[in-house]
């Protein structure tokens, strides 16, 4: 059974976790799976956007257990294992935010520490209304210490600690109102709203989305006056983009922009 399906149409590739009697765990191989074909479809102009989504009962349920207890049988109790699979799940984490497509996370069932840490990395989400969303590592004496990295960027701090040391899960309504997803819509709209979203993305001049995707996570991490400073920098390199010129000119002429 192939871990991981990919499917192109109209400019949007849709990438789903095909692990469903393990919930979609990142696993070694779906790890392995997720960052090499972020990888390829970084490298294809062909594509503008990205959906993720998980097959079965839910969306992903973090780190693979039984994959994870495997690794204390070495000599050193696992410790090279683990610290090589937590910086492999970080890589592939981060490998979203760098390329340049959005990835709009579809979310649906559960999404658990890792599989949480997923949707917060995402750039967008959408969720059915019935999803529940944890770090839930804390329960099992295993403090989820990296999803903590991508959901406190996503949360206000008390909320995400609250969720990290009492292990509650929380409703895709909440999830929504604490700004982990985008919205929550019911079960029978999930596809098309998602679909809509990446289709609206895939419209764009690829370029500009490209450019502000970078610049969006680049400034995120500057102080006020070094973010005004880098994103003019960015503006006026954006502004001298010949299809920008068209972008403006087409507005302005009240036409459609005829985009190389």
């Amino acid at each position: 059974m192939t871990i991981l399906i990919r499917e192109d149409a109209a400019s949007v590739a849709t990438l789903t976790m095909n692990a469903p009697e393990r919930l979609n765990a990142l696993s070694d191989a779906m790890l392995a799976a997720l960052h090499g074909a972020f990888d390829d479809i970084a490298e294809n102009e062909s594509v503008r956007a990205v959906v993720l989504r998980g097959t079965g009962k839910a969306f992903c349920a973090g780190h693979d257990l039984k994959e994870m207890q495997a690794g204390r049988q070495s000599q050193d109790g696992g410790a090279a294992y683990f610290k090589d699979l937590f910086d492999r799940c970080a890589a592939m984490m981060q490998r979203i935010q760098s390329m340049p497509q959005p990835v709009i996370a579809q979310v649906h069932g559960i999404a658990t520490a890792a599989g949480c840490q997923l949707v917060a990395t995402c750039d967008l989400a959408i969720a059915d209304d019935e999803t529940r969303f944890g770090v839930n590592g804390v329960n099992i004496g295993l403090f989820c210490s990296t999803p903590m990295v991508a959901l406190t960027r996503n949360i206000h701090r008390k909320a995400a600690f609250e969720m990290l040391t009492t292990g509650r899960f929380i409703s895709a309504r909440e999830a929504q109102d604490l700004g982990l997803i985008n919205r929550s819509v019911h079960s029978d709209a999930l596809s098309r709203e998602t679909a809509e979203i990446a289709q609206s993305i895939a419209a764009k001049l690829a370029s500009a989305v490209k450019t502000g995707k970078q610049a969006f996570y680049t400034q995120a991490q500057m102080t006020t006056a070094e973010a005004y400073a880098y994103a003019g920098d960015v503006m006026v390199q954006n502004m001298l983009v010949a299809d920008t010129n068209e972008g403006i000119n087409a507005f302005l002429e009240k036409r459609d922009p005829n985009w190389s």
